[in-house]
């Protein structure tokens, strides 16, 4: 029986700060921890969005690929999918999809919203896969591609962490996309209005998962790094 109320997070964001960027989790041992998810690969190799075990890779051409059991990551969010319906809404911006979220639920705990549906001009973006040595995160993000979609029908997968987690992971909602078409998708930057079904999942348990085997995060000293300054420009 899979543990649904546990959401499994590999590595932290405060280490893609610095730069620390090698895959440090195979995706194989990644999905022995879930079927739902998002991450990014190695050198910030494009966008992860795990959806029913599958999991697929935006990259910076835009193209959606479906990544092998050897494919590694620094970061990844993962947990058994076992949603609720929580609303619907009809041309909905993605501010107050945000705050209609919150005020159904509770900002104190981890949860994972999954809206499929009907979306006007979708911005999300990918990163072209960096190599050693690796540039900081600020700076590896300005090299990002864009994507826009004036209209398209896909997922919404998001993590929300309360605010209090900020570094370890992105205090409040991290939003990636996957087209239905698995033609586009992405880190979502903005959507103008959504139209579907809200879908919740809460965890009570957080199970963070730290790179031990890699010397580069194990040597590294974060005290003179501005790690929640970083994480909000890149993201």
């Amino acid at each position: 029986m899979s543990n649904t109320n546990t959401l499994y997070q590999h590595g932290t964001l405060a280490l893609l700060v610095p730069g620390l960027l090698d895959g440090t989790i195979t995706m194989k041992e990644l999905l022995s921890h879930g079927d739902t998810g998002i991450g990014t690969g190695e050198g910030l190799d494009g966008e992860l969005v795990i959806l029913d075990g599958t999991p697929y890779q935006v990259d910076s051409n835009g193209s959606v690929n479906i990544v092998k059991d050897d494919f590694t990551l620094p970061f990844a969010n993962i947990h058994f999918g076992s949603y609720q319906p929580l609303t619907s809404v009809d041309g909905i911006s993605q501010k107050e999809l945000e705050e209609k979220i919150l005020s159904l639920t509770s900002a104190n705990t981890f949860f994972s919203i999954e809206l499929h549906g009907q979306f006007t001009n979708v911005k999300t973006r990918a990163v072209k896969k960096s190599h050693k040595p690796y540039d900081t995160l600020a700076k590896t993000a300005e090299s990002q591609s864009i994507f826009d979609r004036d209209t398209v029908t896909g997922t919404l997968l998001s993590y929300y962490s309360p605010e209090i987690f900020d570094g370890a992971a992105v205090g409040g909602f991290h939003h990636h996309f996957l087209s239905d078409e698995h033609d586009s998708g992405g880190h979502l930057l903005s959507f103008g209005t959504a139209n579907g079904n809200v879908k919740l999942q809460q965890f009570d348990t957080l199970e963070q998962h730290l790179p031990v085997k890699n010397q580069s995060y194990m040597d590294f000293d974060f005290s003179g790094e501005d790690i929640l300054g970083d994480i909000h420009k890149s993201e």
